[in-house]
């Protein structure tokens, strides 16, 4: 490779169909107006807002991503588990169970460059899951024996995990990347070791809703108590993702840019 940066791109929470579609209808621009080396994006809601099915898999892959990771919900379809330790670039969180099926991490090369992305899942106001710093370092240990370009998507809920979590890997990935809230944060920046960062990158779907959901089947839960299957909204589609720019020689951060666009036609 020419260059002495390349960049990547992240794309928040992709929630259902109308998530799909917006992957199909904007991600090819996107990546040519950015000139994007390396796309990956968090999918754990992209199959009727929980999980994620072999269909969709294919459909996210083919719209041009290179990497999927997952989150809280890879379970949520029980047909996951038949397939998920099959798709190399399907990335589930790595401090799961040791004996859960899947990938926690991968790898891909492109114009001589070669990334490396890693998925863990926080506990704070979260489940019983395993230490994601120590699980999380073991990783990347062994992946900067191949290459310094690691991004890590750190699917949680408190911002403290994250931006711990984030300081601890200063300096030895080039990206640590929230997801989960569906809602992004307006504090990107770059650490002092050189490390991309930001809280969540938001959702990519349905903005006319509660994260996604149809409104009035959330508030049904929240006014009346009563359990009610939620439905993807359908309005007001979105993709939210932040661009990073890596130093191609030290696989440090030289910028990180977040954006939500409106997605027309969807």
């Amino acid at each position: 490779m020419q260059d002495k940066a390349f960049r990547i791109l992240f794309i928040g929470d992709v929630v259902g169909r109308p998530g799909r579609n917006a992957l199909k209808r904007s991600l090819k621009d996107i990546k040519s107006r950015e000139n994007v080396l390396f796309t990956i994006a968090n999918c754990e809601n992209a199959s009727g807002g929980f999980g994620i099915t072999y269909s969709a898999v294919d459909e996210i892959f083919s719209a041009g991503v290179d990497f999927i990771t997952l989150g809280n919900h890879t379970w949520d379809k029980k047909e996951t588990e038949n397939f998920i330790s099959e798709v190399k670039n399907l990335i589930r969180p790595a401090n799961f169970s040791p004996l859960a099926p899947g990938n926690s991490f991968s790898l891909v090369e492109k114009d001589g460059i070669t990334l490396g992305v890693i998925s863990l899942i926080g506990r704070v106001f979260m489940d019983n899951y395993e230490n994601p710093f120590i699980v999380g370092e073991k990783i990347v240990n062994e992946i900067r024996k191949k290459t310094s370009h690691i991004v890590i998507d750190f699917h949680a809920e408190a911002t403290s995990e994250k931006k711990a979590l984030a300081y601890y890997f200063d300096g030895k990935v080039s990206a640590v990347i929230g997801t989960h809230t569906h809602v992004q944060t307006a504090d990107e920046c770059i650490l002092r070791n050189g490390t991309g960062y930001i809280t969540d990158v938001g959702m990519t779907g349905p903005y006319d809703s509660i994260i996604g959901n149809n409104i009035e089947d959330v508030l049904t839960r929240f006014l009346k108590g009563i359990p009610r299957r939620l439905e993807v909204a359908i309005k007001d589609i979105r993709i939210a993702y932040v661009i990073v720019t890596i130093d191609a020689i030290t696989g440090k951060a030289v910028d990180i840019k977040r954006y939500i666009e409106k997605i027309e036609g969807v």
